[in-house]
């Protein structure tokens, strides 16, 4: 698979949950604007057939390596980001799994039921990345508890193992230079953005601005027939700064994604 099958298929499976991302992507398109995806994230559970380190071998085989490693206590997470090998125009993958063992007990005996019923052999192929979940649908009450104490685990007991968001490269915009000047059109056209920490997050001295949207909603069907509306995926903004070195920025900053992640928050 090539990394450009790779993102396409991604593109399609997560458009259909996440129909404000086509909806923005046409916008800037209609403006005259050519869209660029500066990274793409999944989440995942950890010690499982689906951690990171099982899934990684397949970022590989498209011709990604890893280059940075995060760790985010408060919401008992890690991560790590990927770049291909030959082409720097290649989207970016941010893939984060939850340190399930830092969960209250509770917590843990449920995800511990879902990773029971994933298959040992699940990650044979890239297309695991759009395989949603790999366990049976959870019932609401599961979903709540776990909401309580993590909205990661909450978002991933029923979203499973796909595109969590890509993101806008406004370095590839010619009409919109600053993340302001795109966060004030997305309002304008009465998208509801993540404000937590601010609608920016990140500075041009820490060389990587980022925003996003708050996810689109979908009226979710739970085990025993209960119906409720939760949190799908939702759509980024990130503007690259350059370095003193001369270098543009192709990292990822912990403070960020830390409150990039409660985009999927309910």
């Amino acid at each position: 698979m090539t990394p450009s099958n790779f993102f396409s298929a991604l593109w399609e499976n997560y458009t259909q949950i996440t129909p404000q991302a086509k909806r923005i992507h046409q916008l800037f398109e209609n403006l005259g604007e050519t869209v660029l995806n500066d990274h793409v994230a999944f989440r995942t559970f950890n010690n499982s057939p689906i951690s990171l380190e099982k899934l990684e071998p397949q970022l590989e085989a498209i011709g990604y390596k890893p280059y940075g490693a995060f760790l985010f206590e408060s919401k008992h997470l890690k991560a790590r980001c990927y770049k291909h090998e030959t082409n720097a125009d290649s989207p970016k993958i941010f893939l984060s799994e939850l340190l399930v063992e830092e969960l209250p007990q509770h917590c843990q005996d449920i995800i511990g039921k879902y990773i029971a019923q994933i298959p040992t052999d699940a990650v044979q192929t890239p297309d695991v990345f759009w395989s949603g979940i790999l366990w049976n649908t959870p019932t609401e009450e599961e979903y709540l508890i776990l909401a309580e104490h993590s909205e990661y685990a909450a978002w991933l007991s029923t979203m499973g193992l796909q595109a969590n968001h890509f993101t806008v490269s406004i370095n590839h915009l010619k009409n919109y230079q600053t993340i302001e000047e795109v966060n004030q059109l997305l309002i304008k056209e009465g998208y509801a953005l993540n404000e937590v920490g601010g609608l920016v997050k990140g500075t041009p001295q820490s060389f990587l601005e980022q925003s996003s949207t708050m996810a689109d909603k979908i009226s979710y069907r739970f085990a025993g027939n209960t119906q409720k509306t939760i949190p799908s995926c939702f759509y980024e903004f990130a503007r690259r700064h350059i370095q003193p070195n001369g270098v543009l920025f192709d990292s990822f900053i912990e403070g960020n994604a830390d409150k990039i992640f409660d985009s999927t928050n309910s």
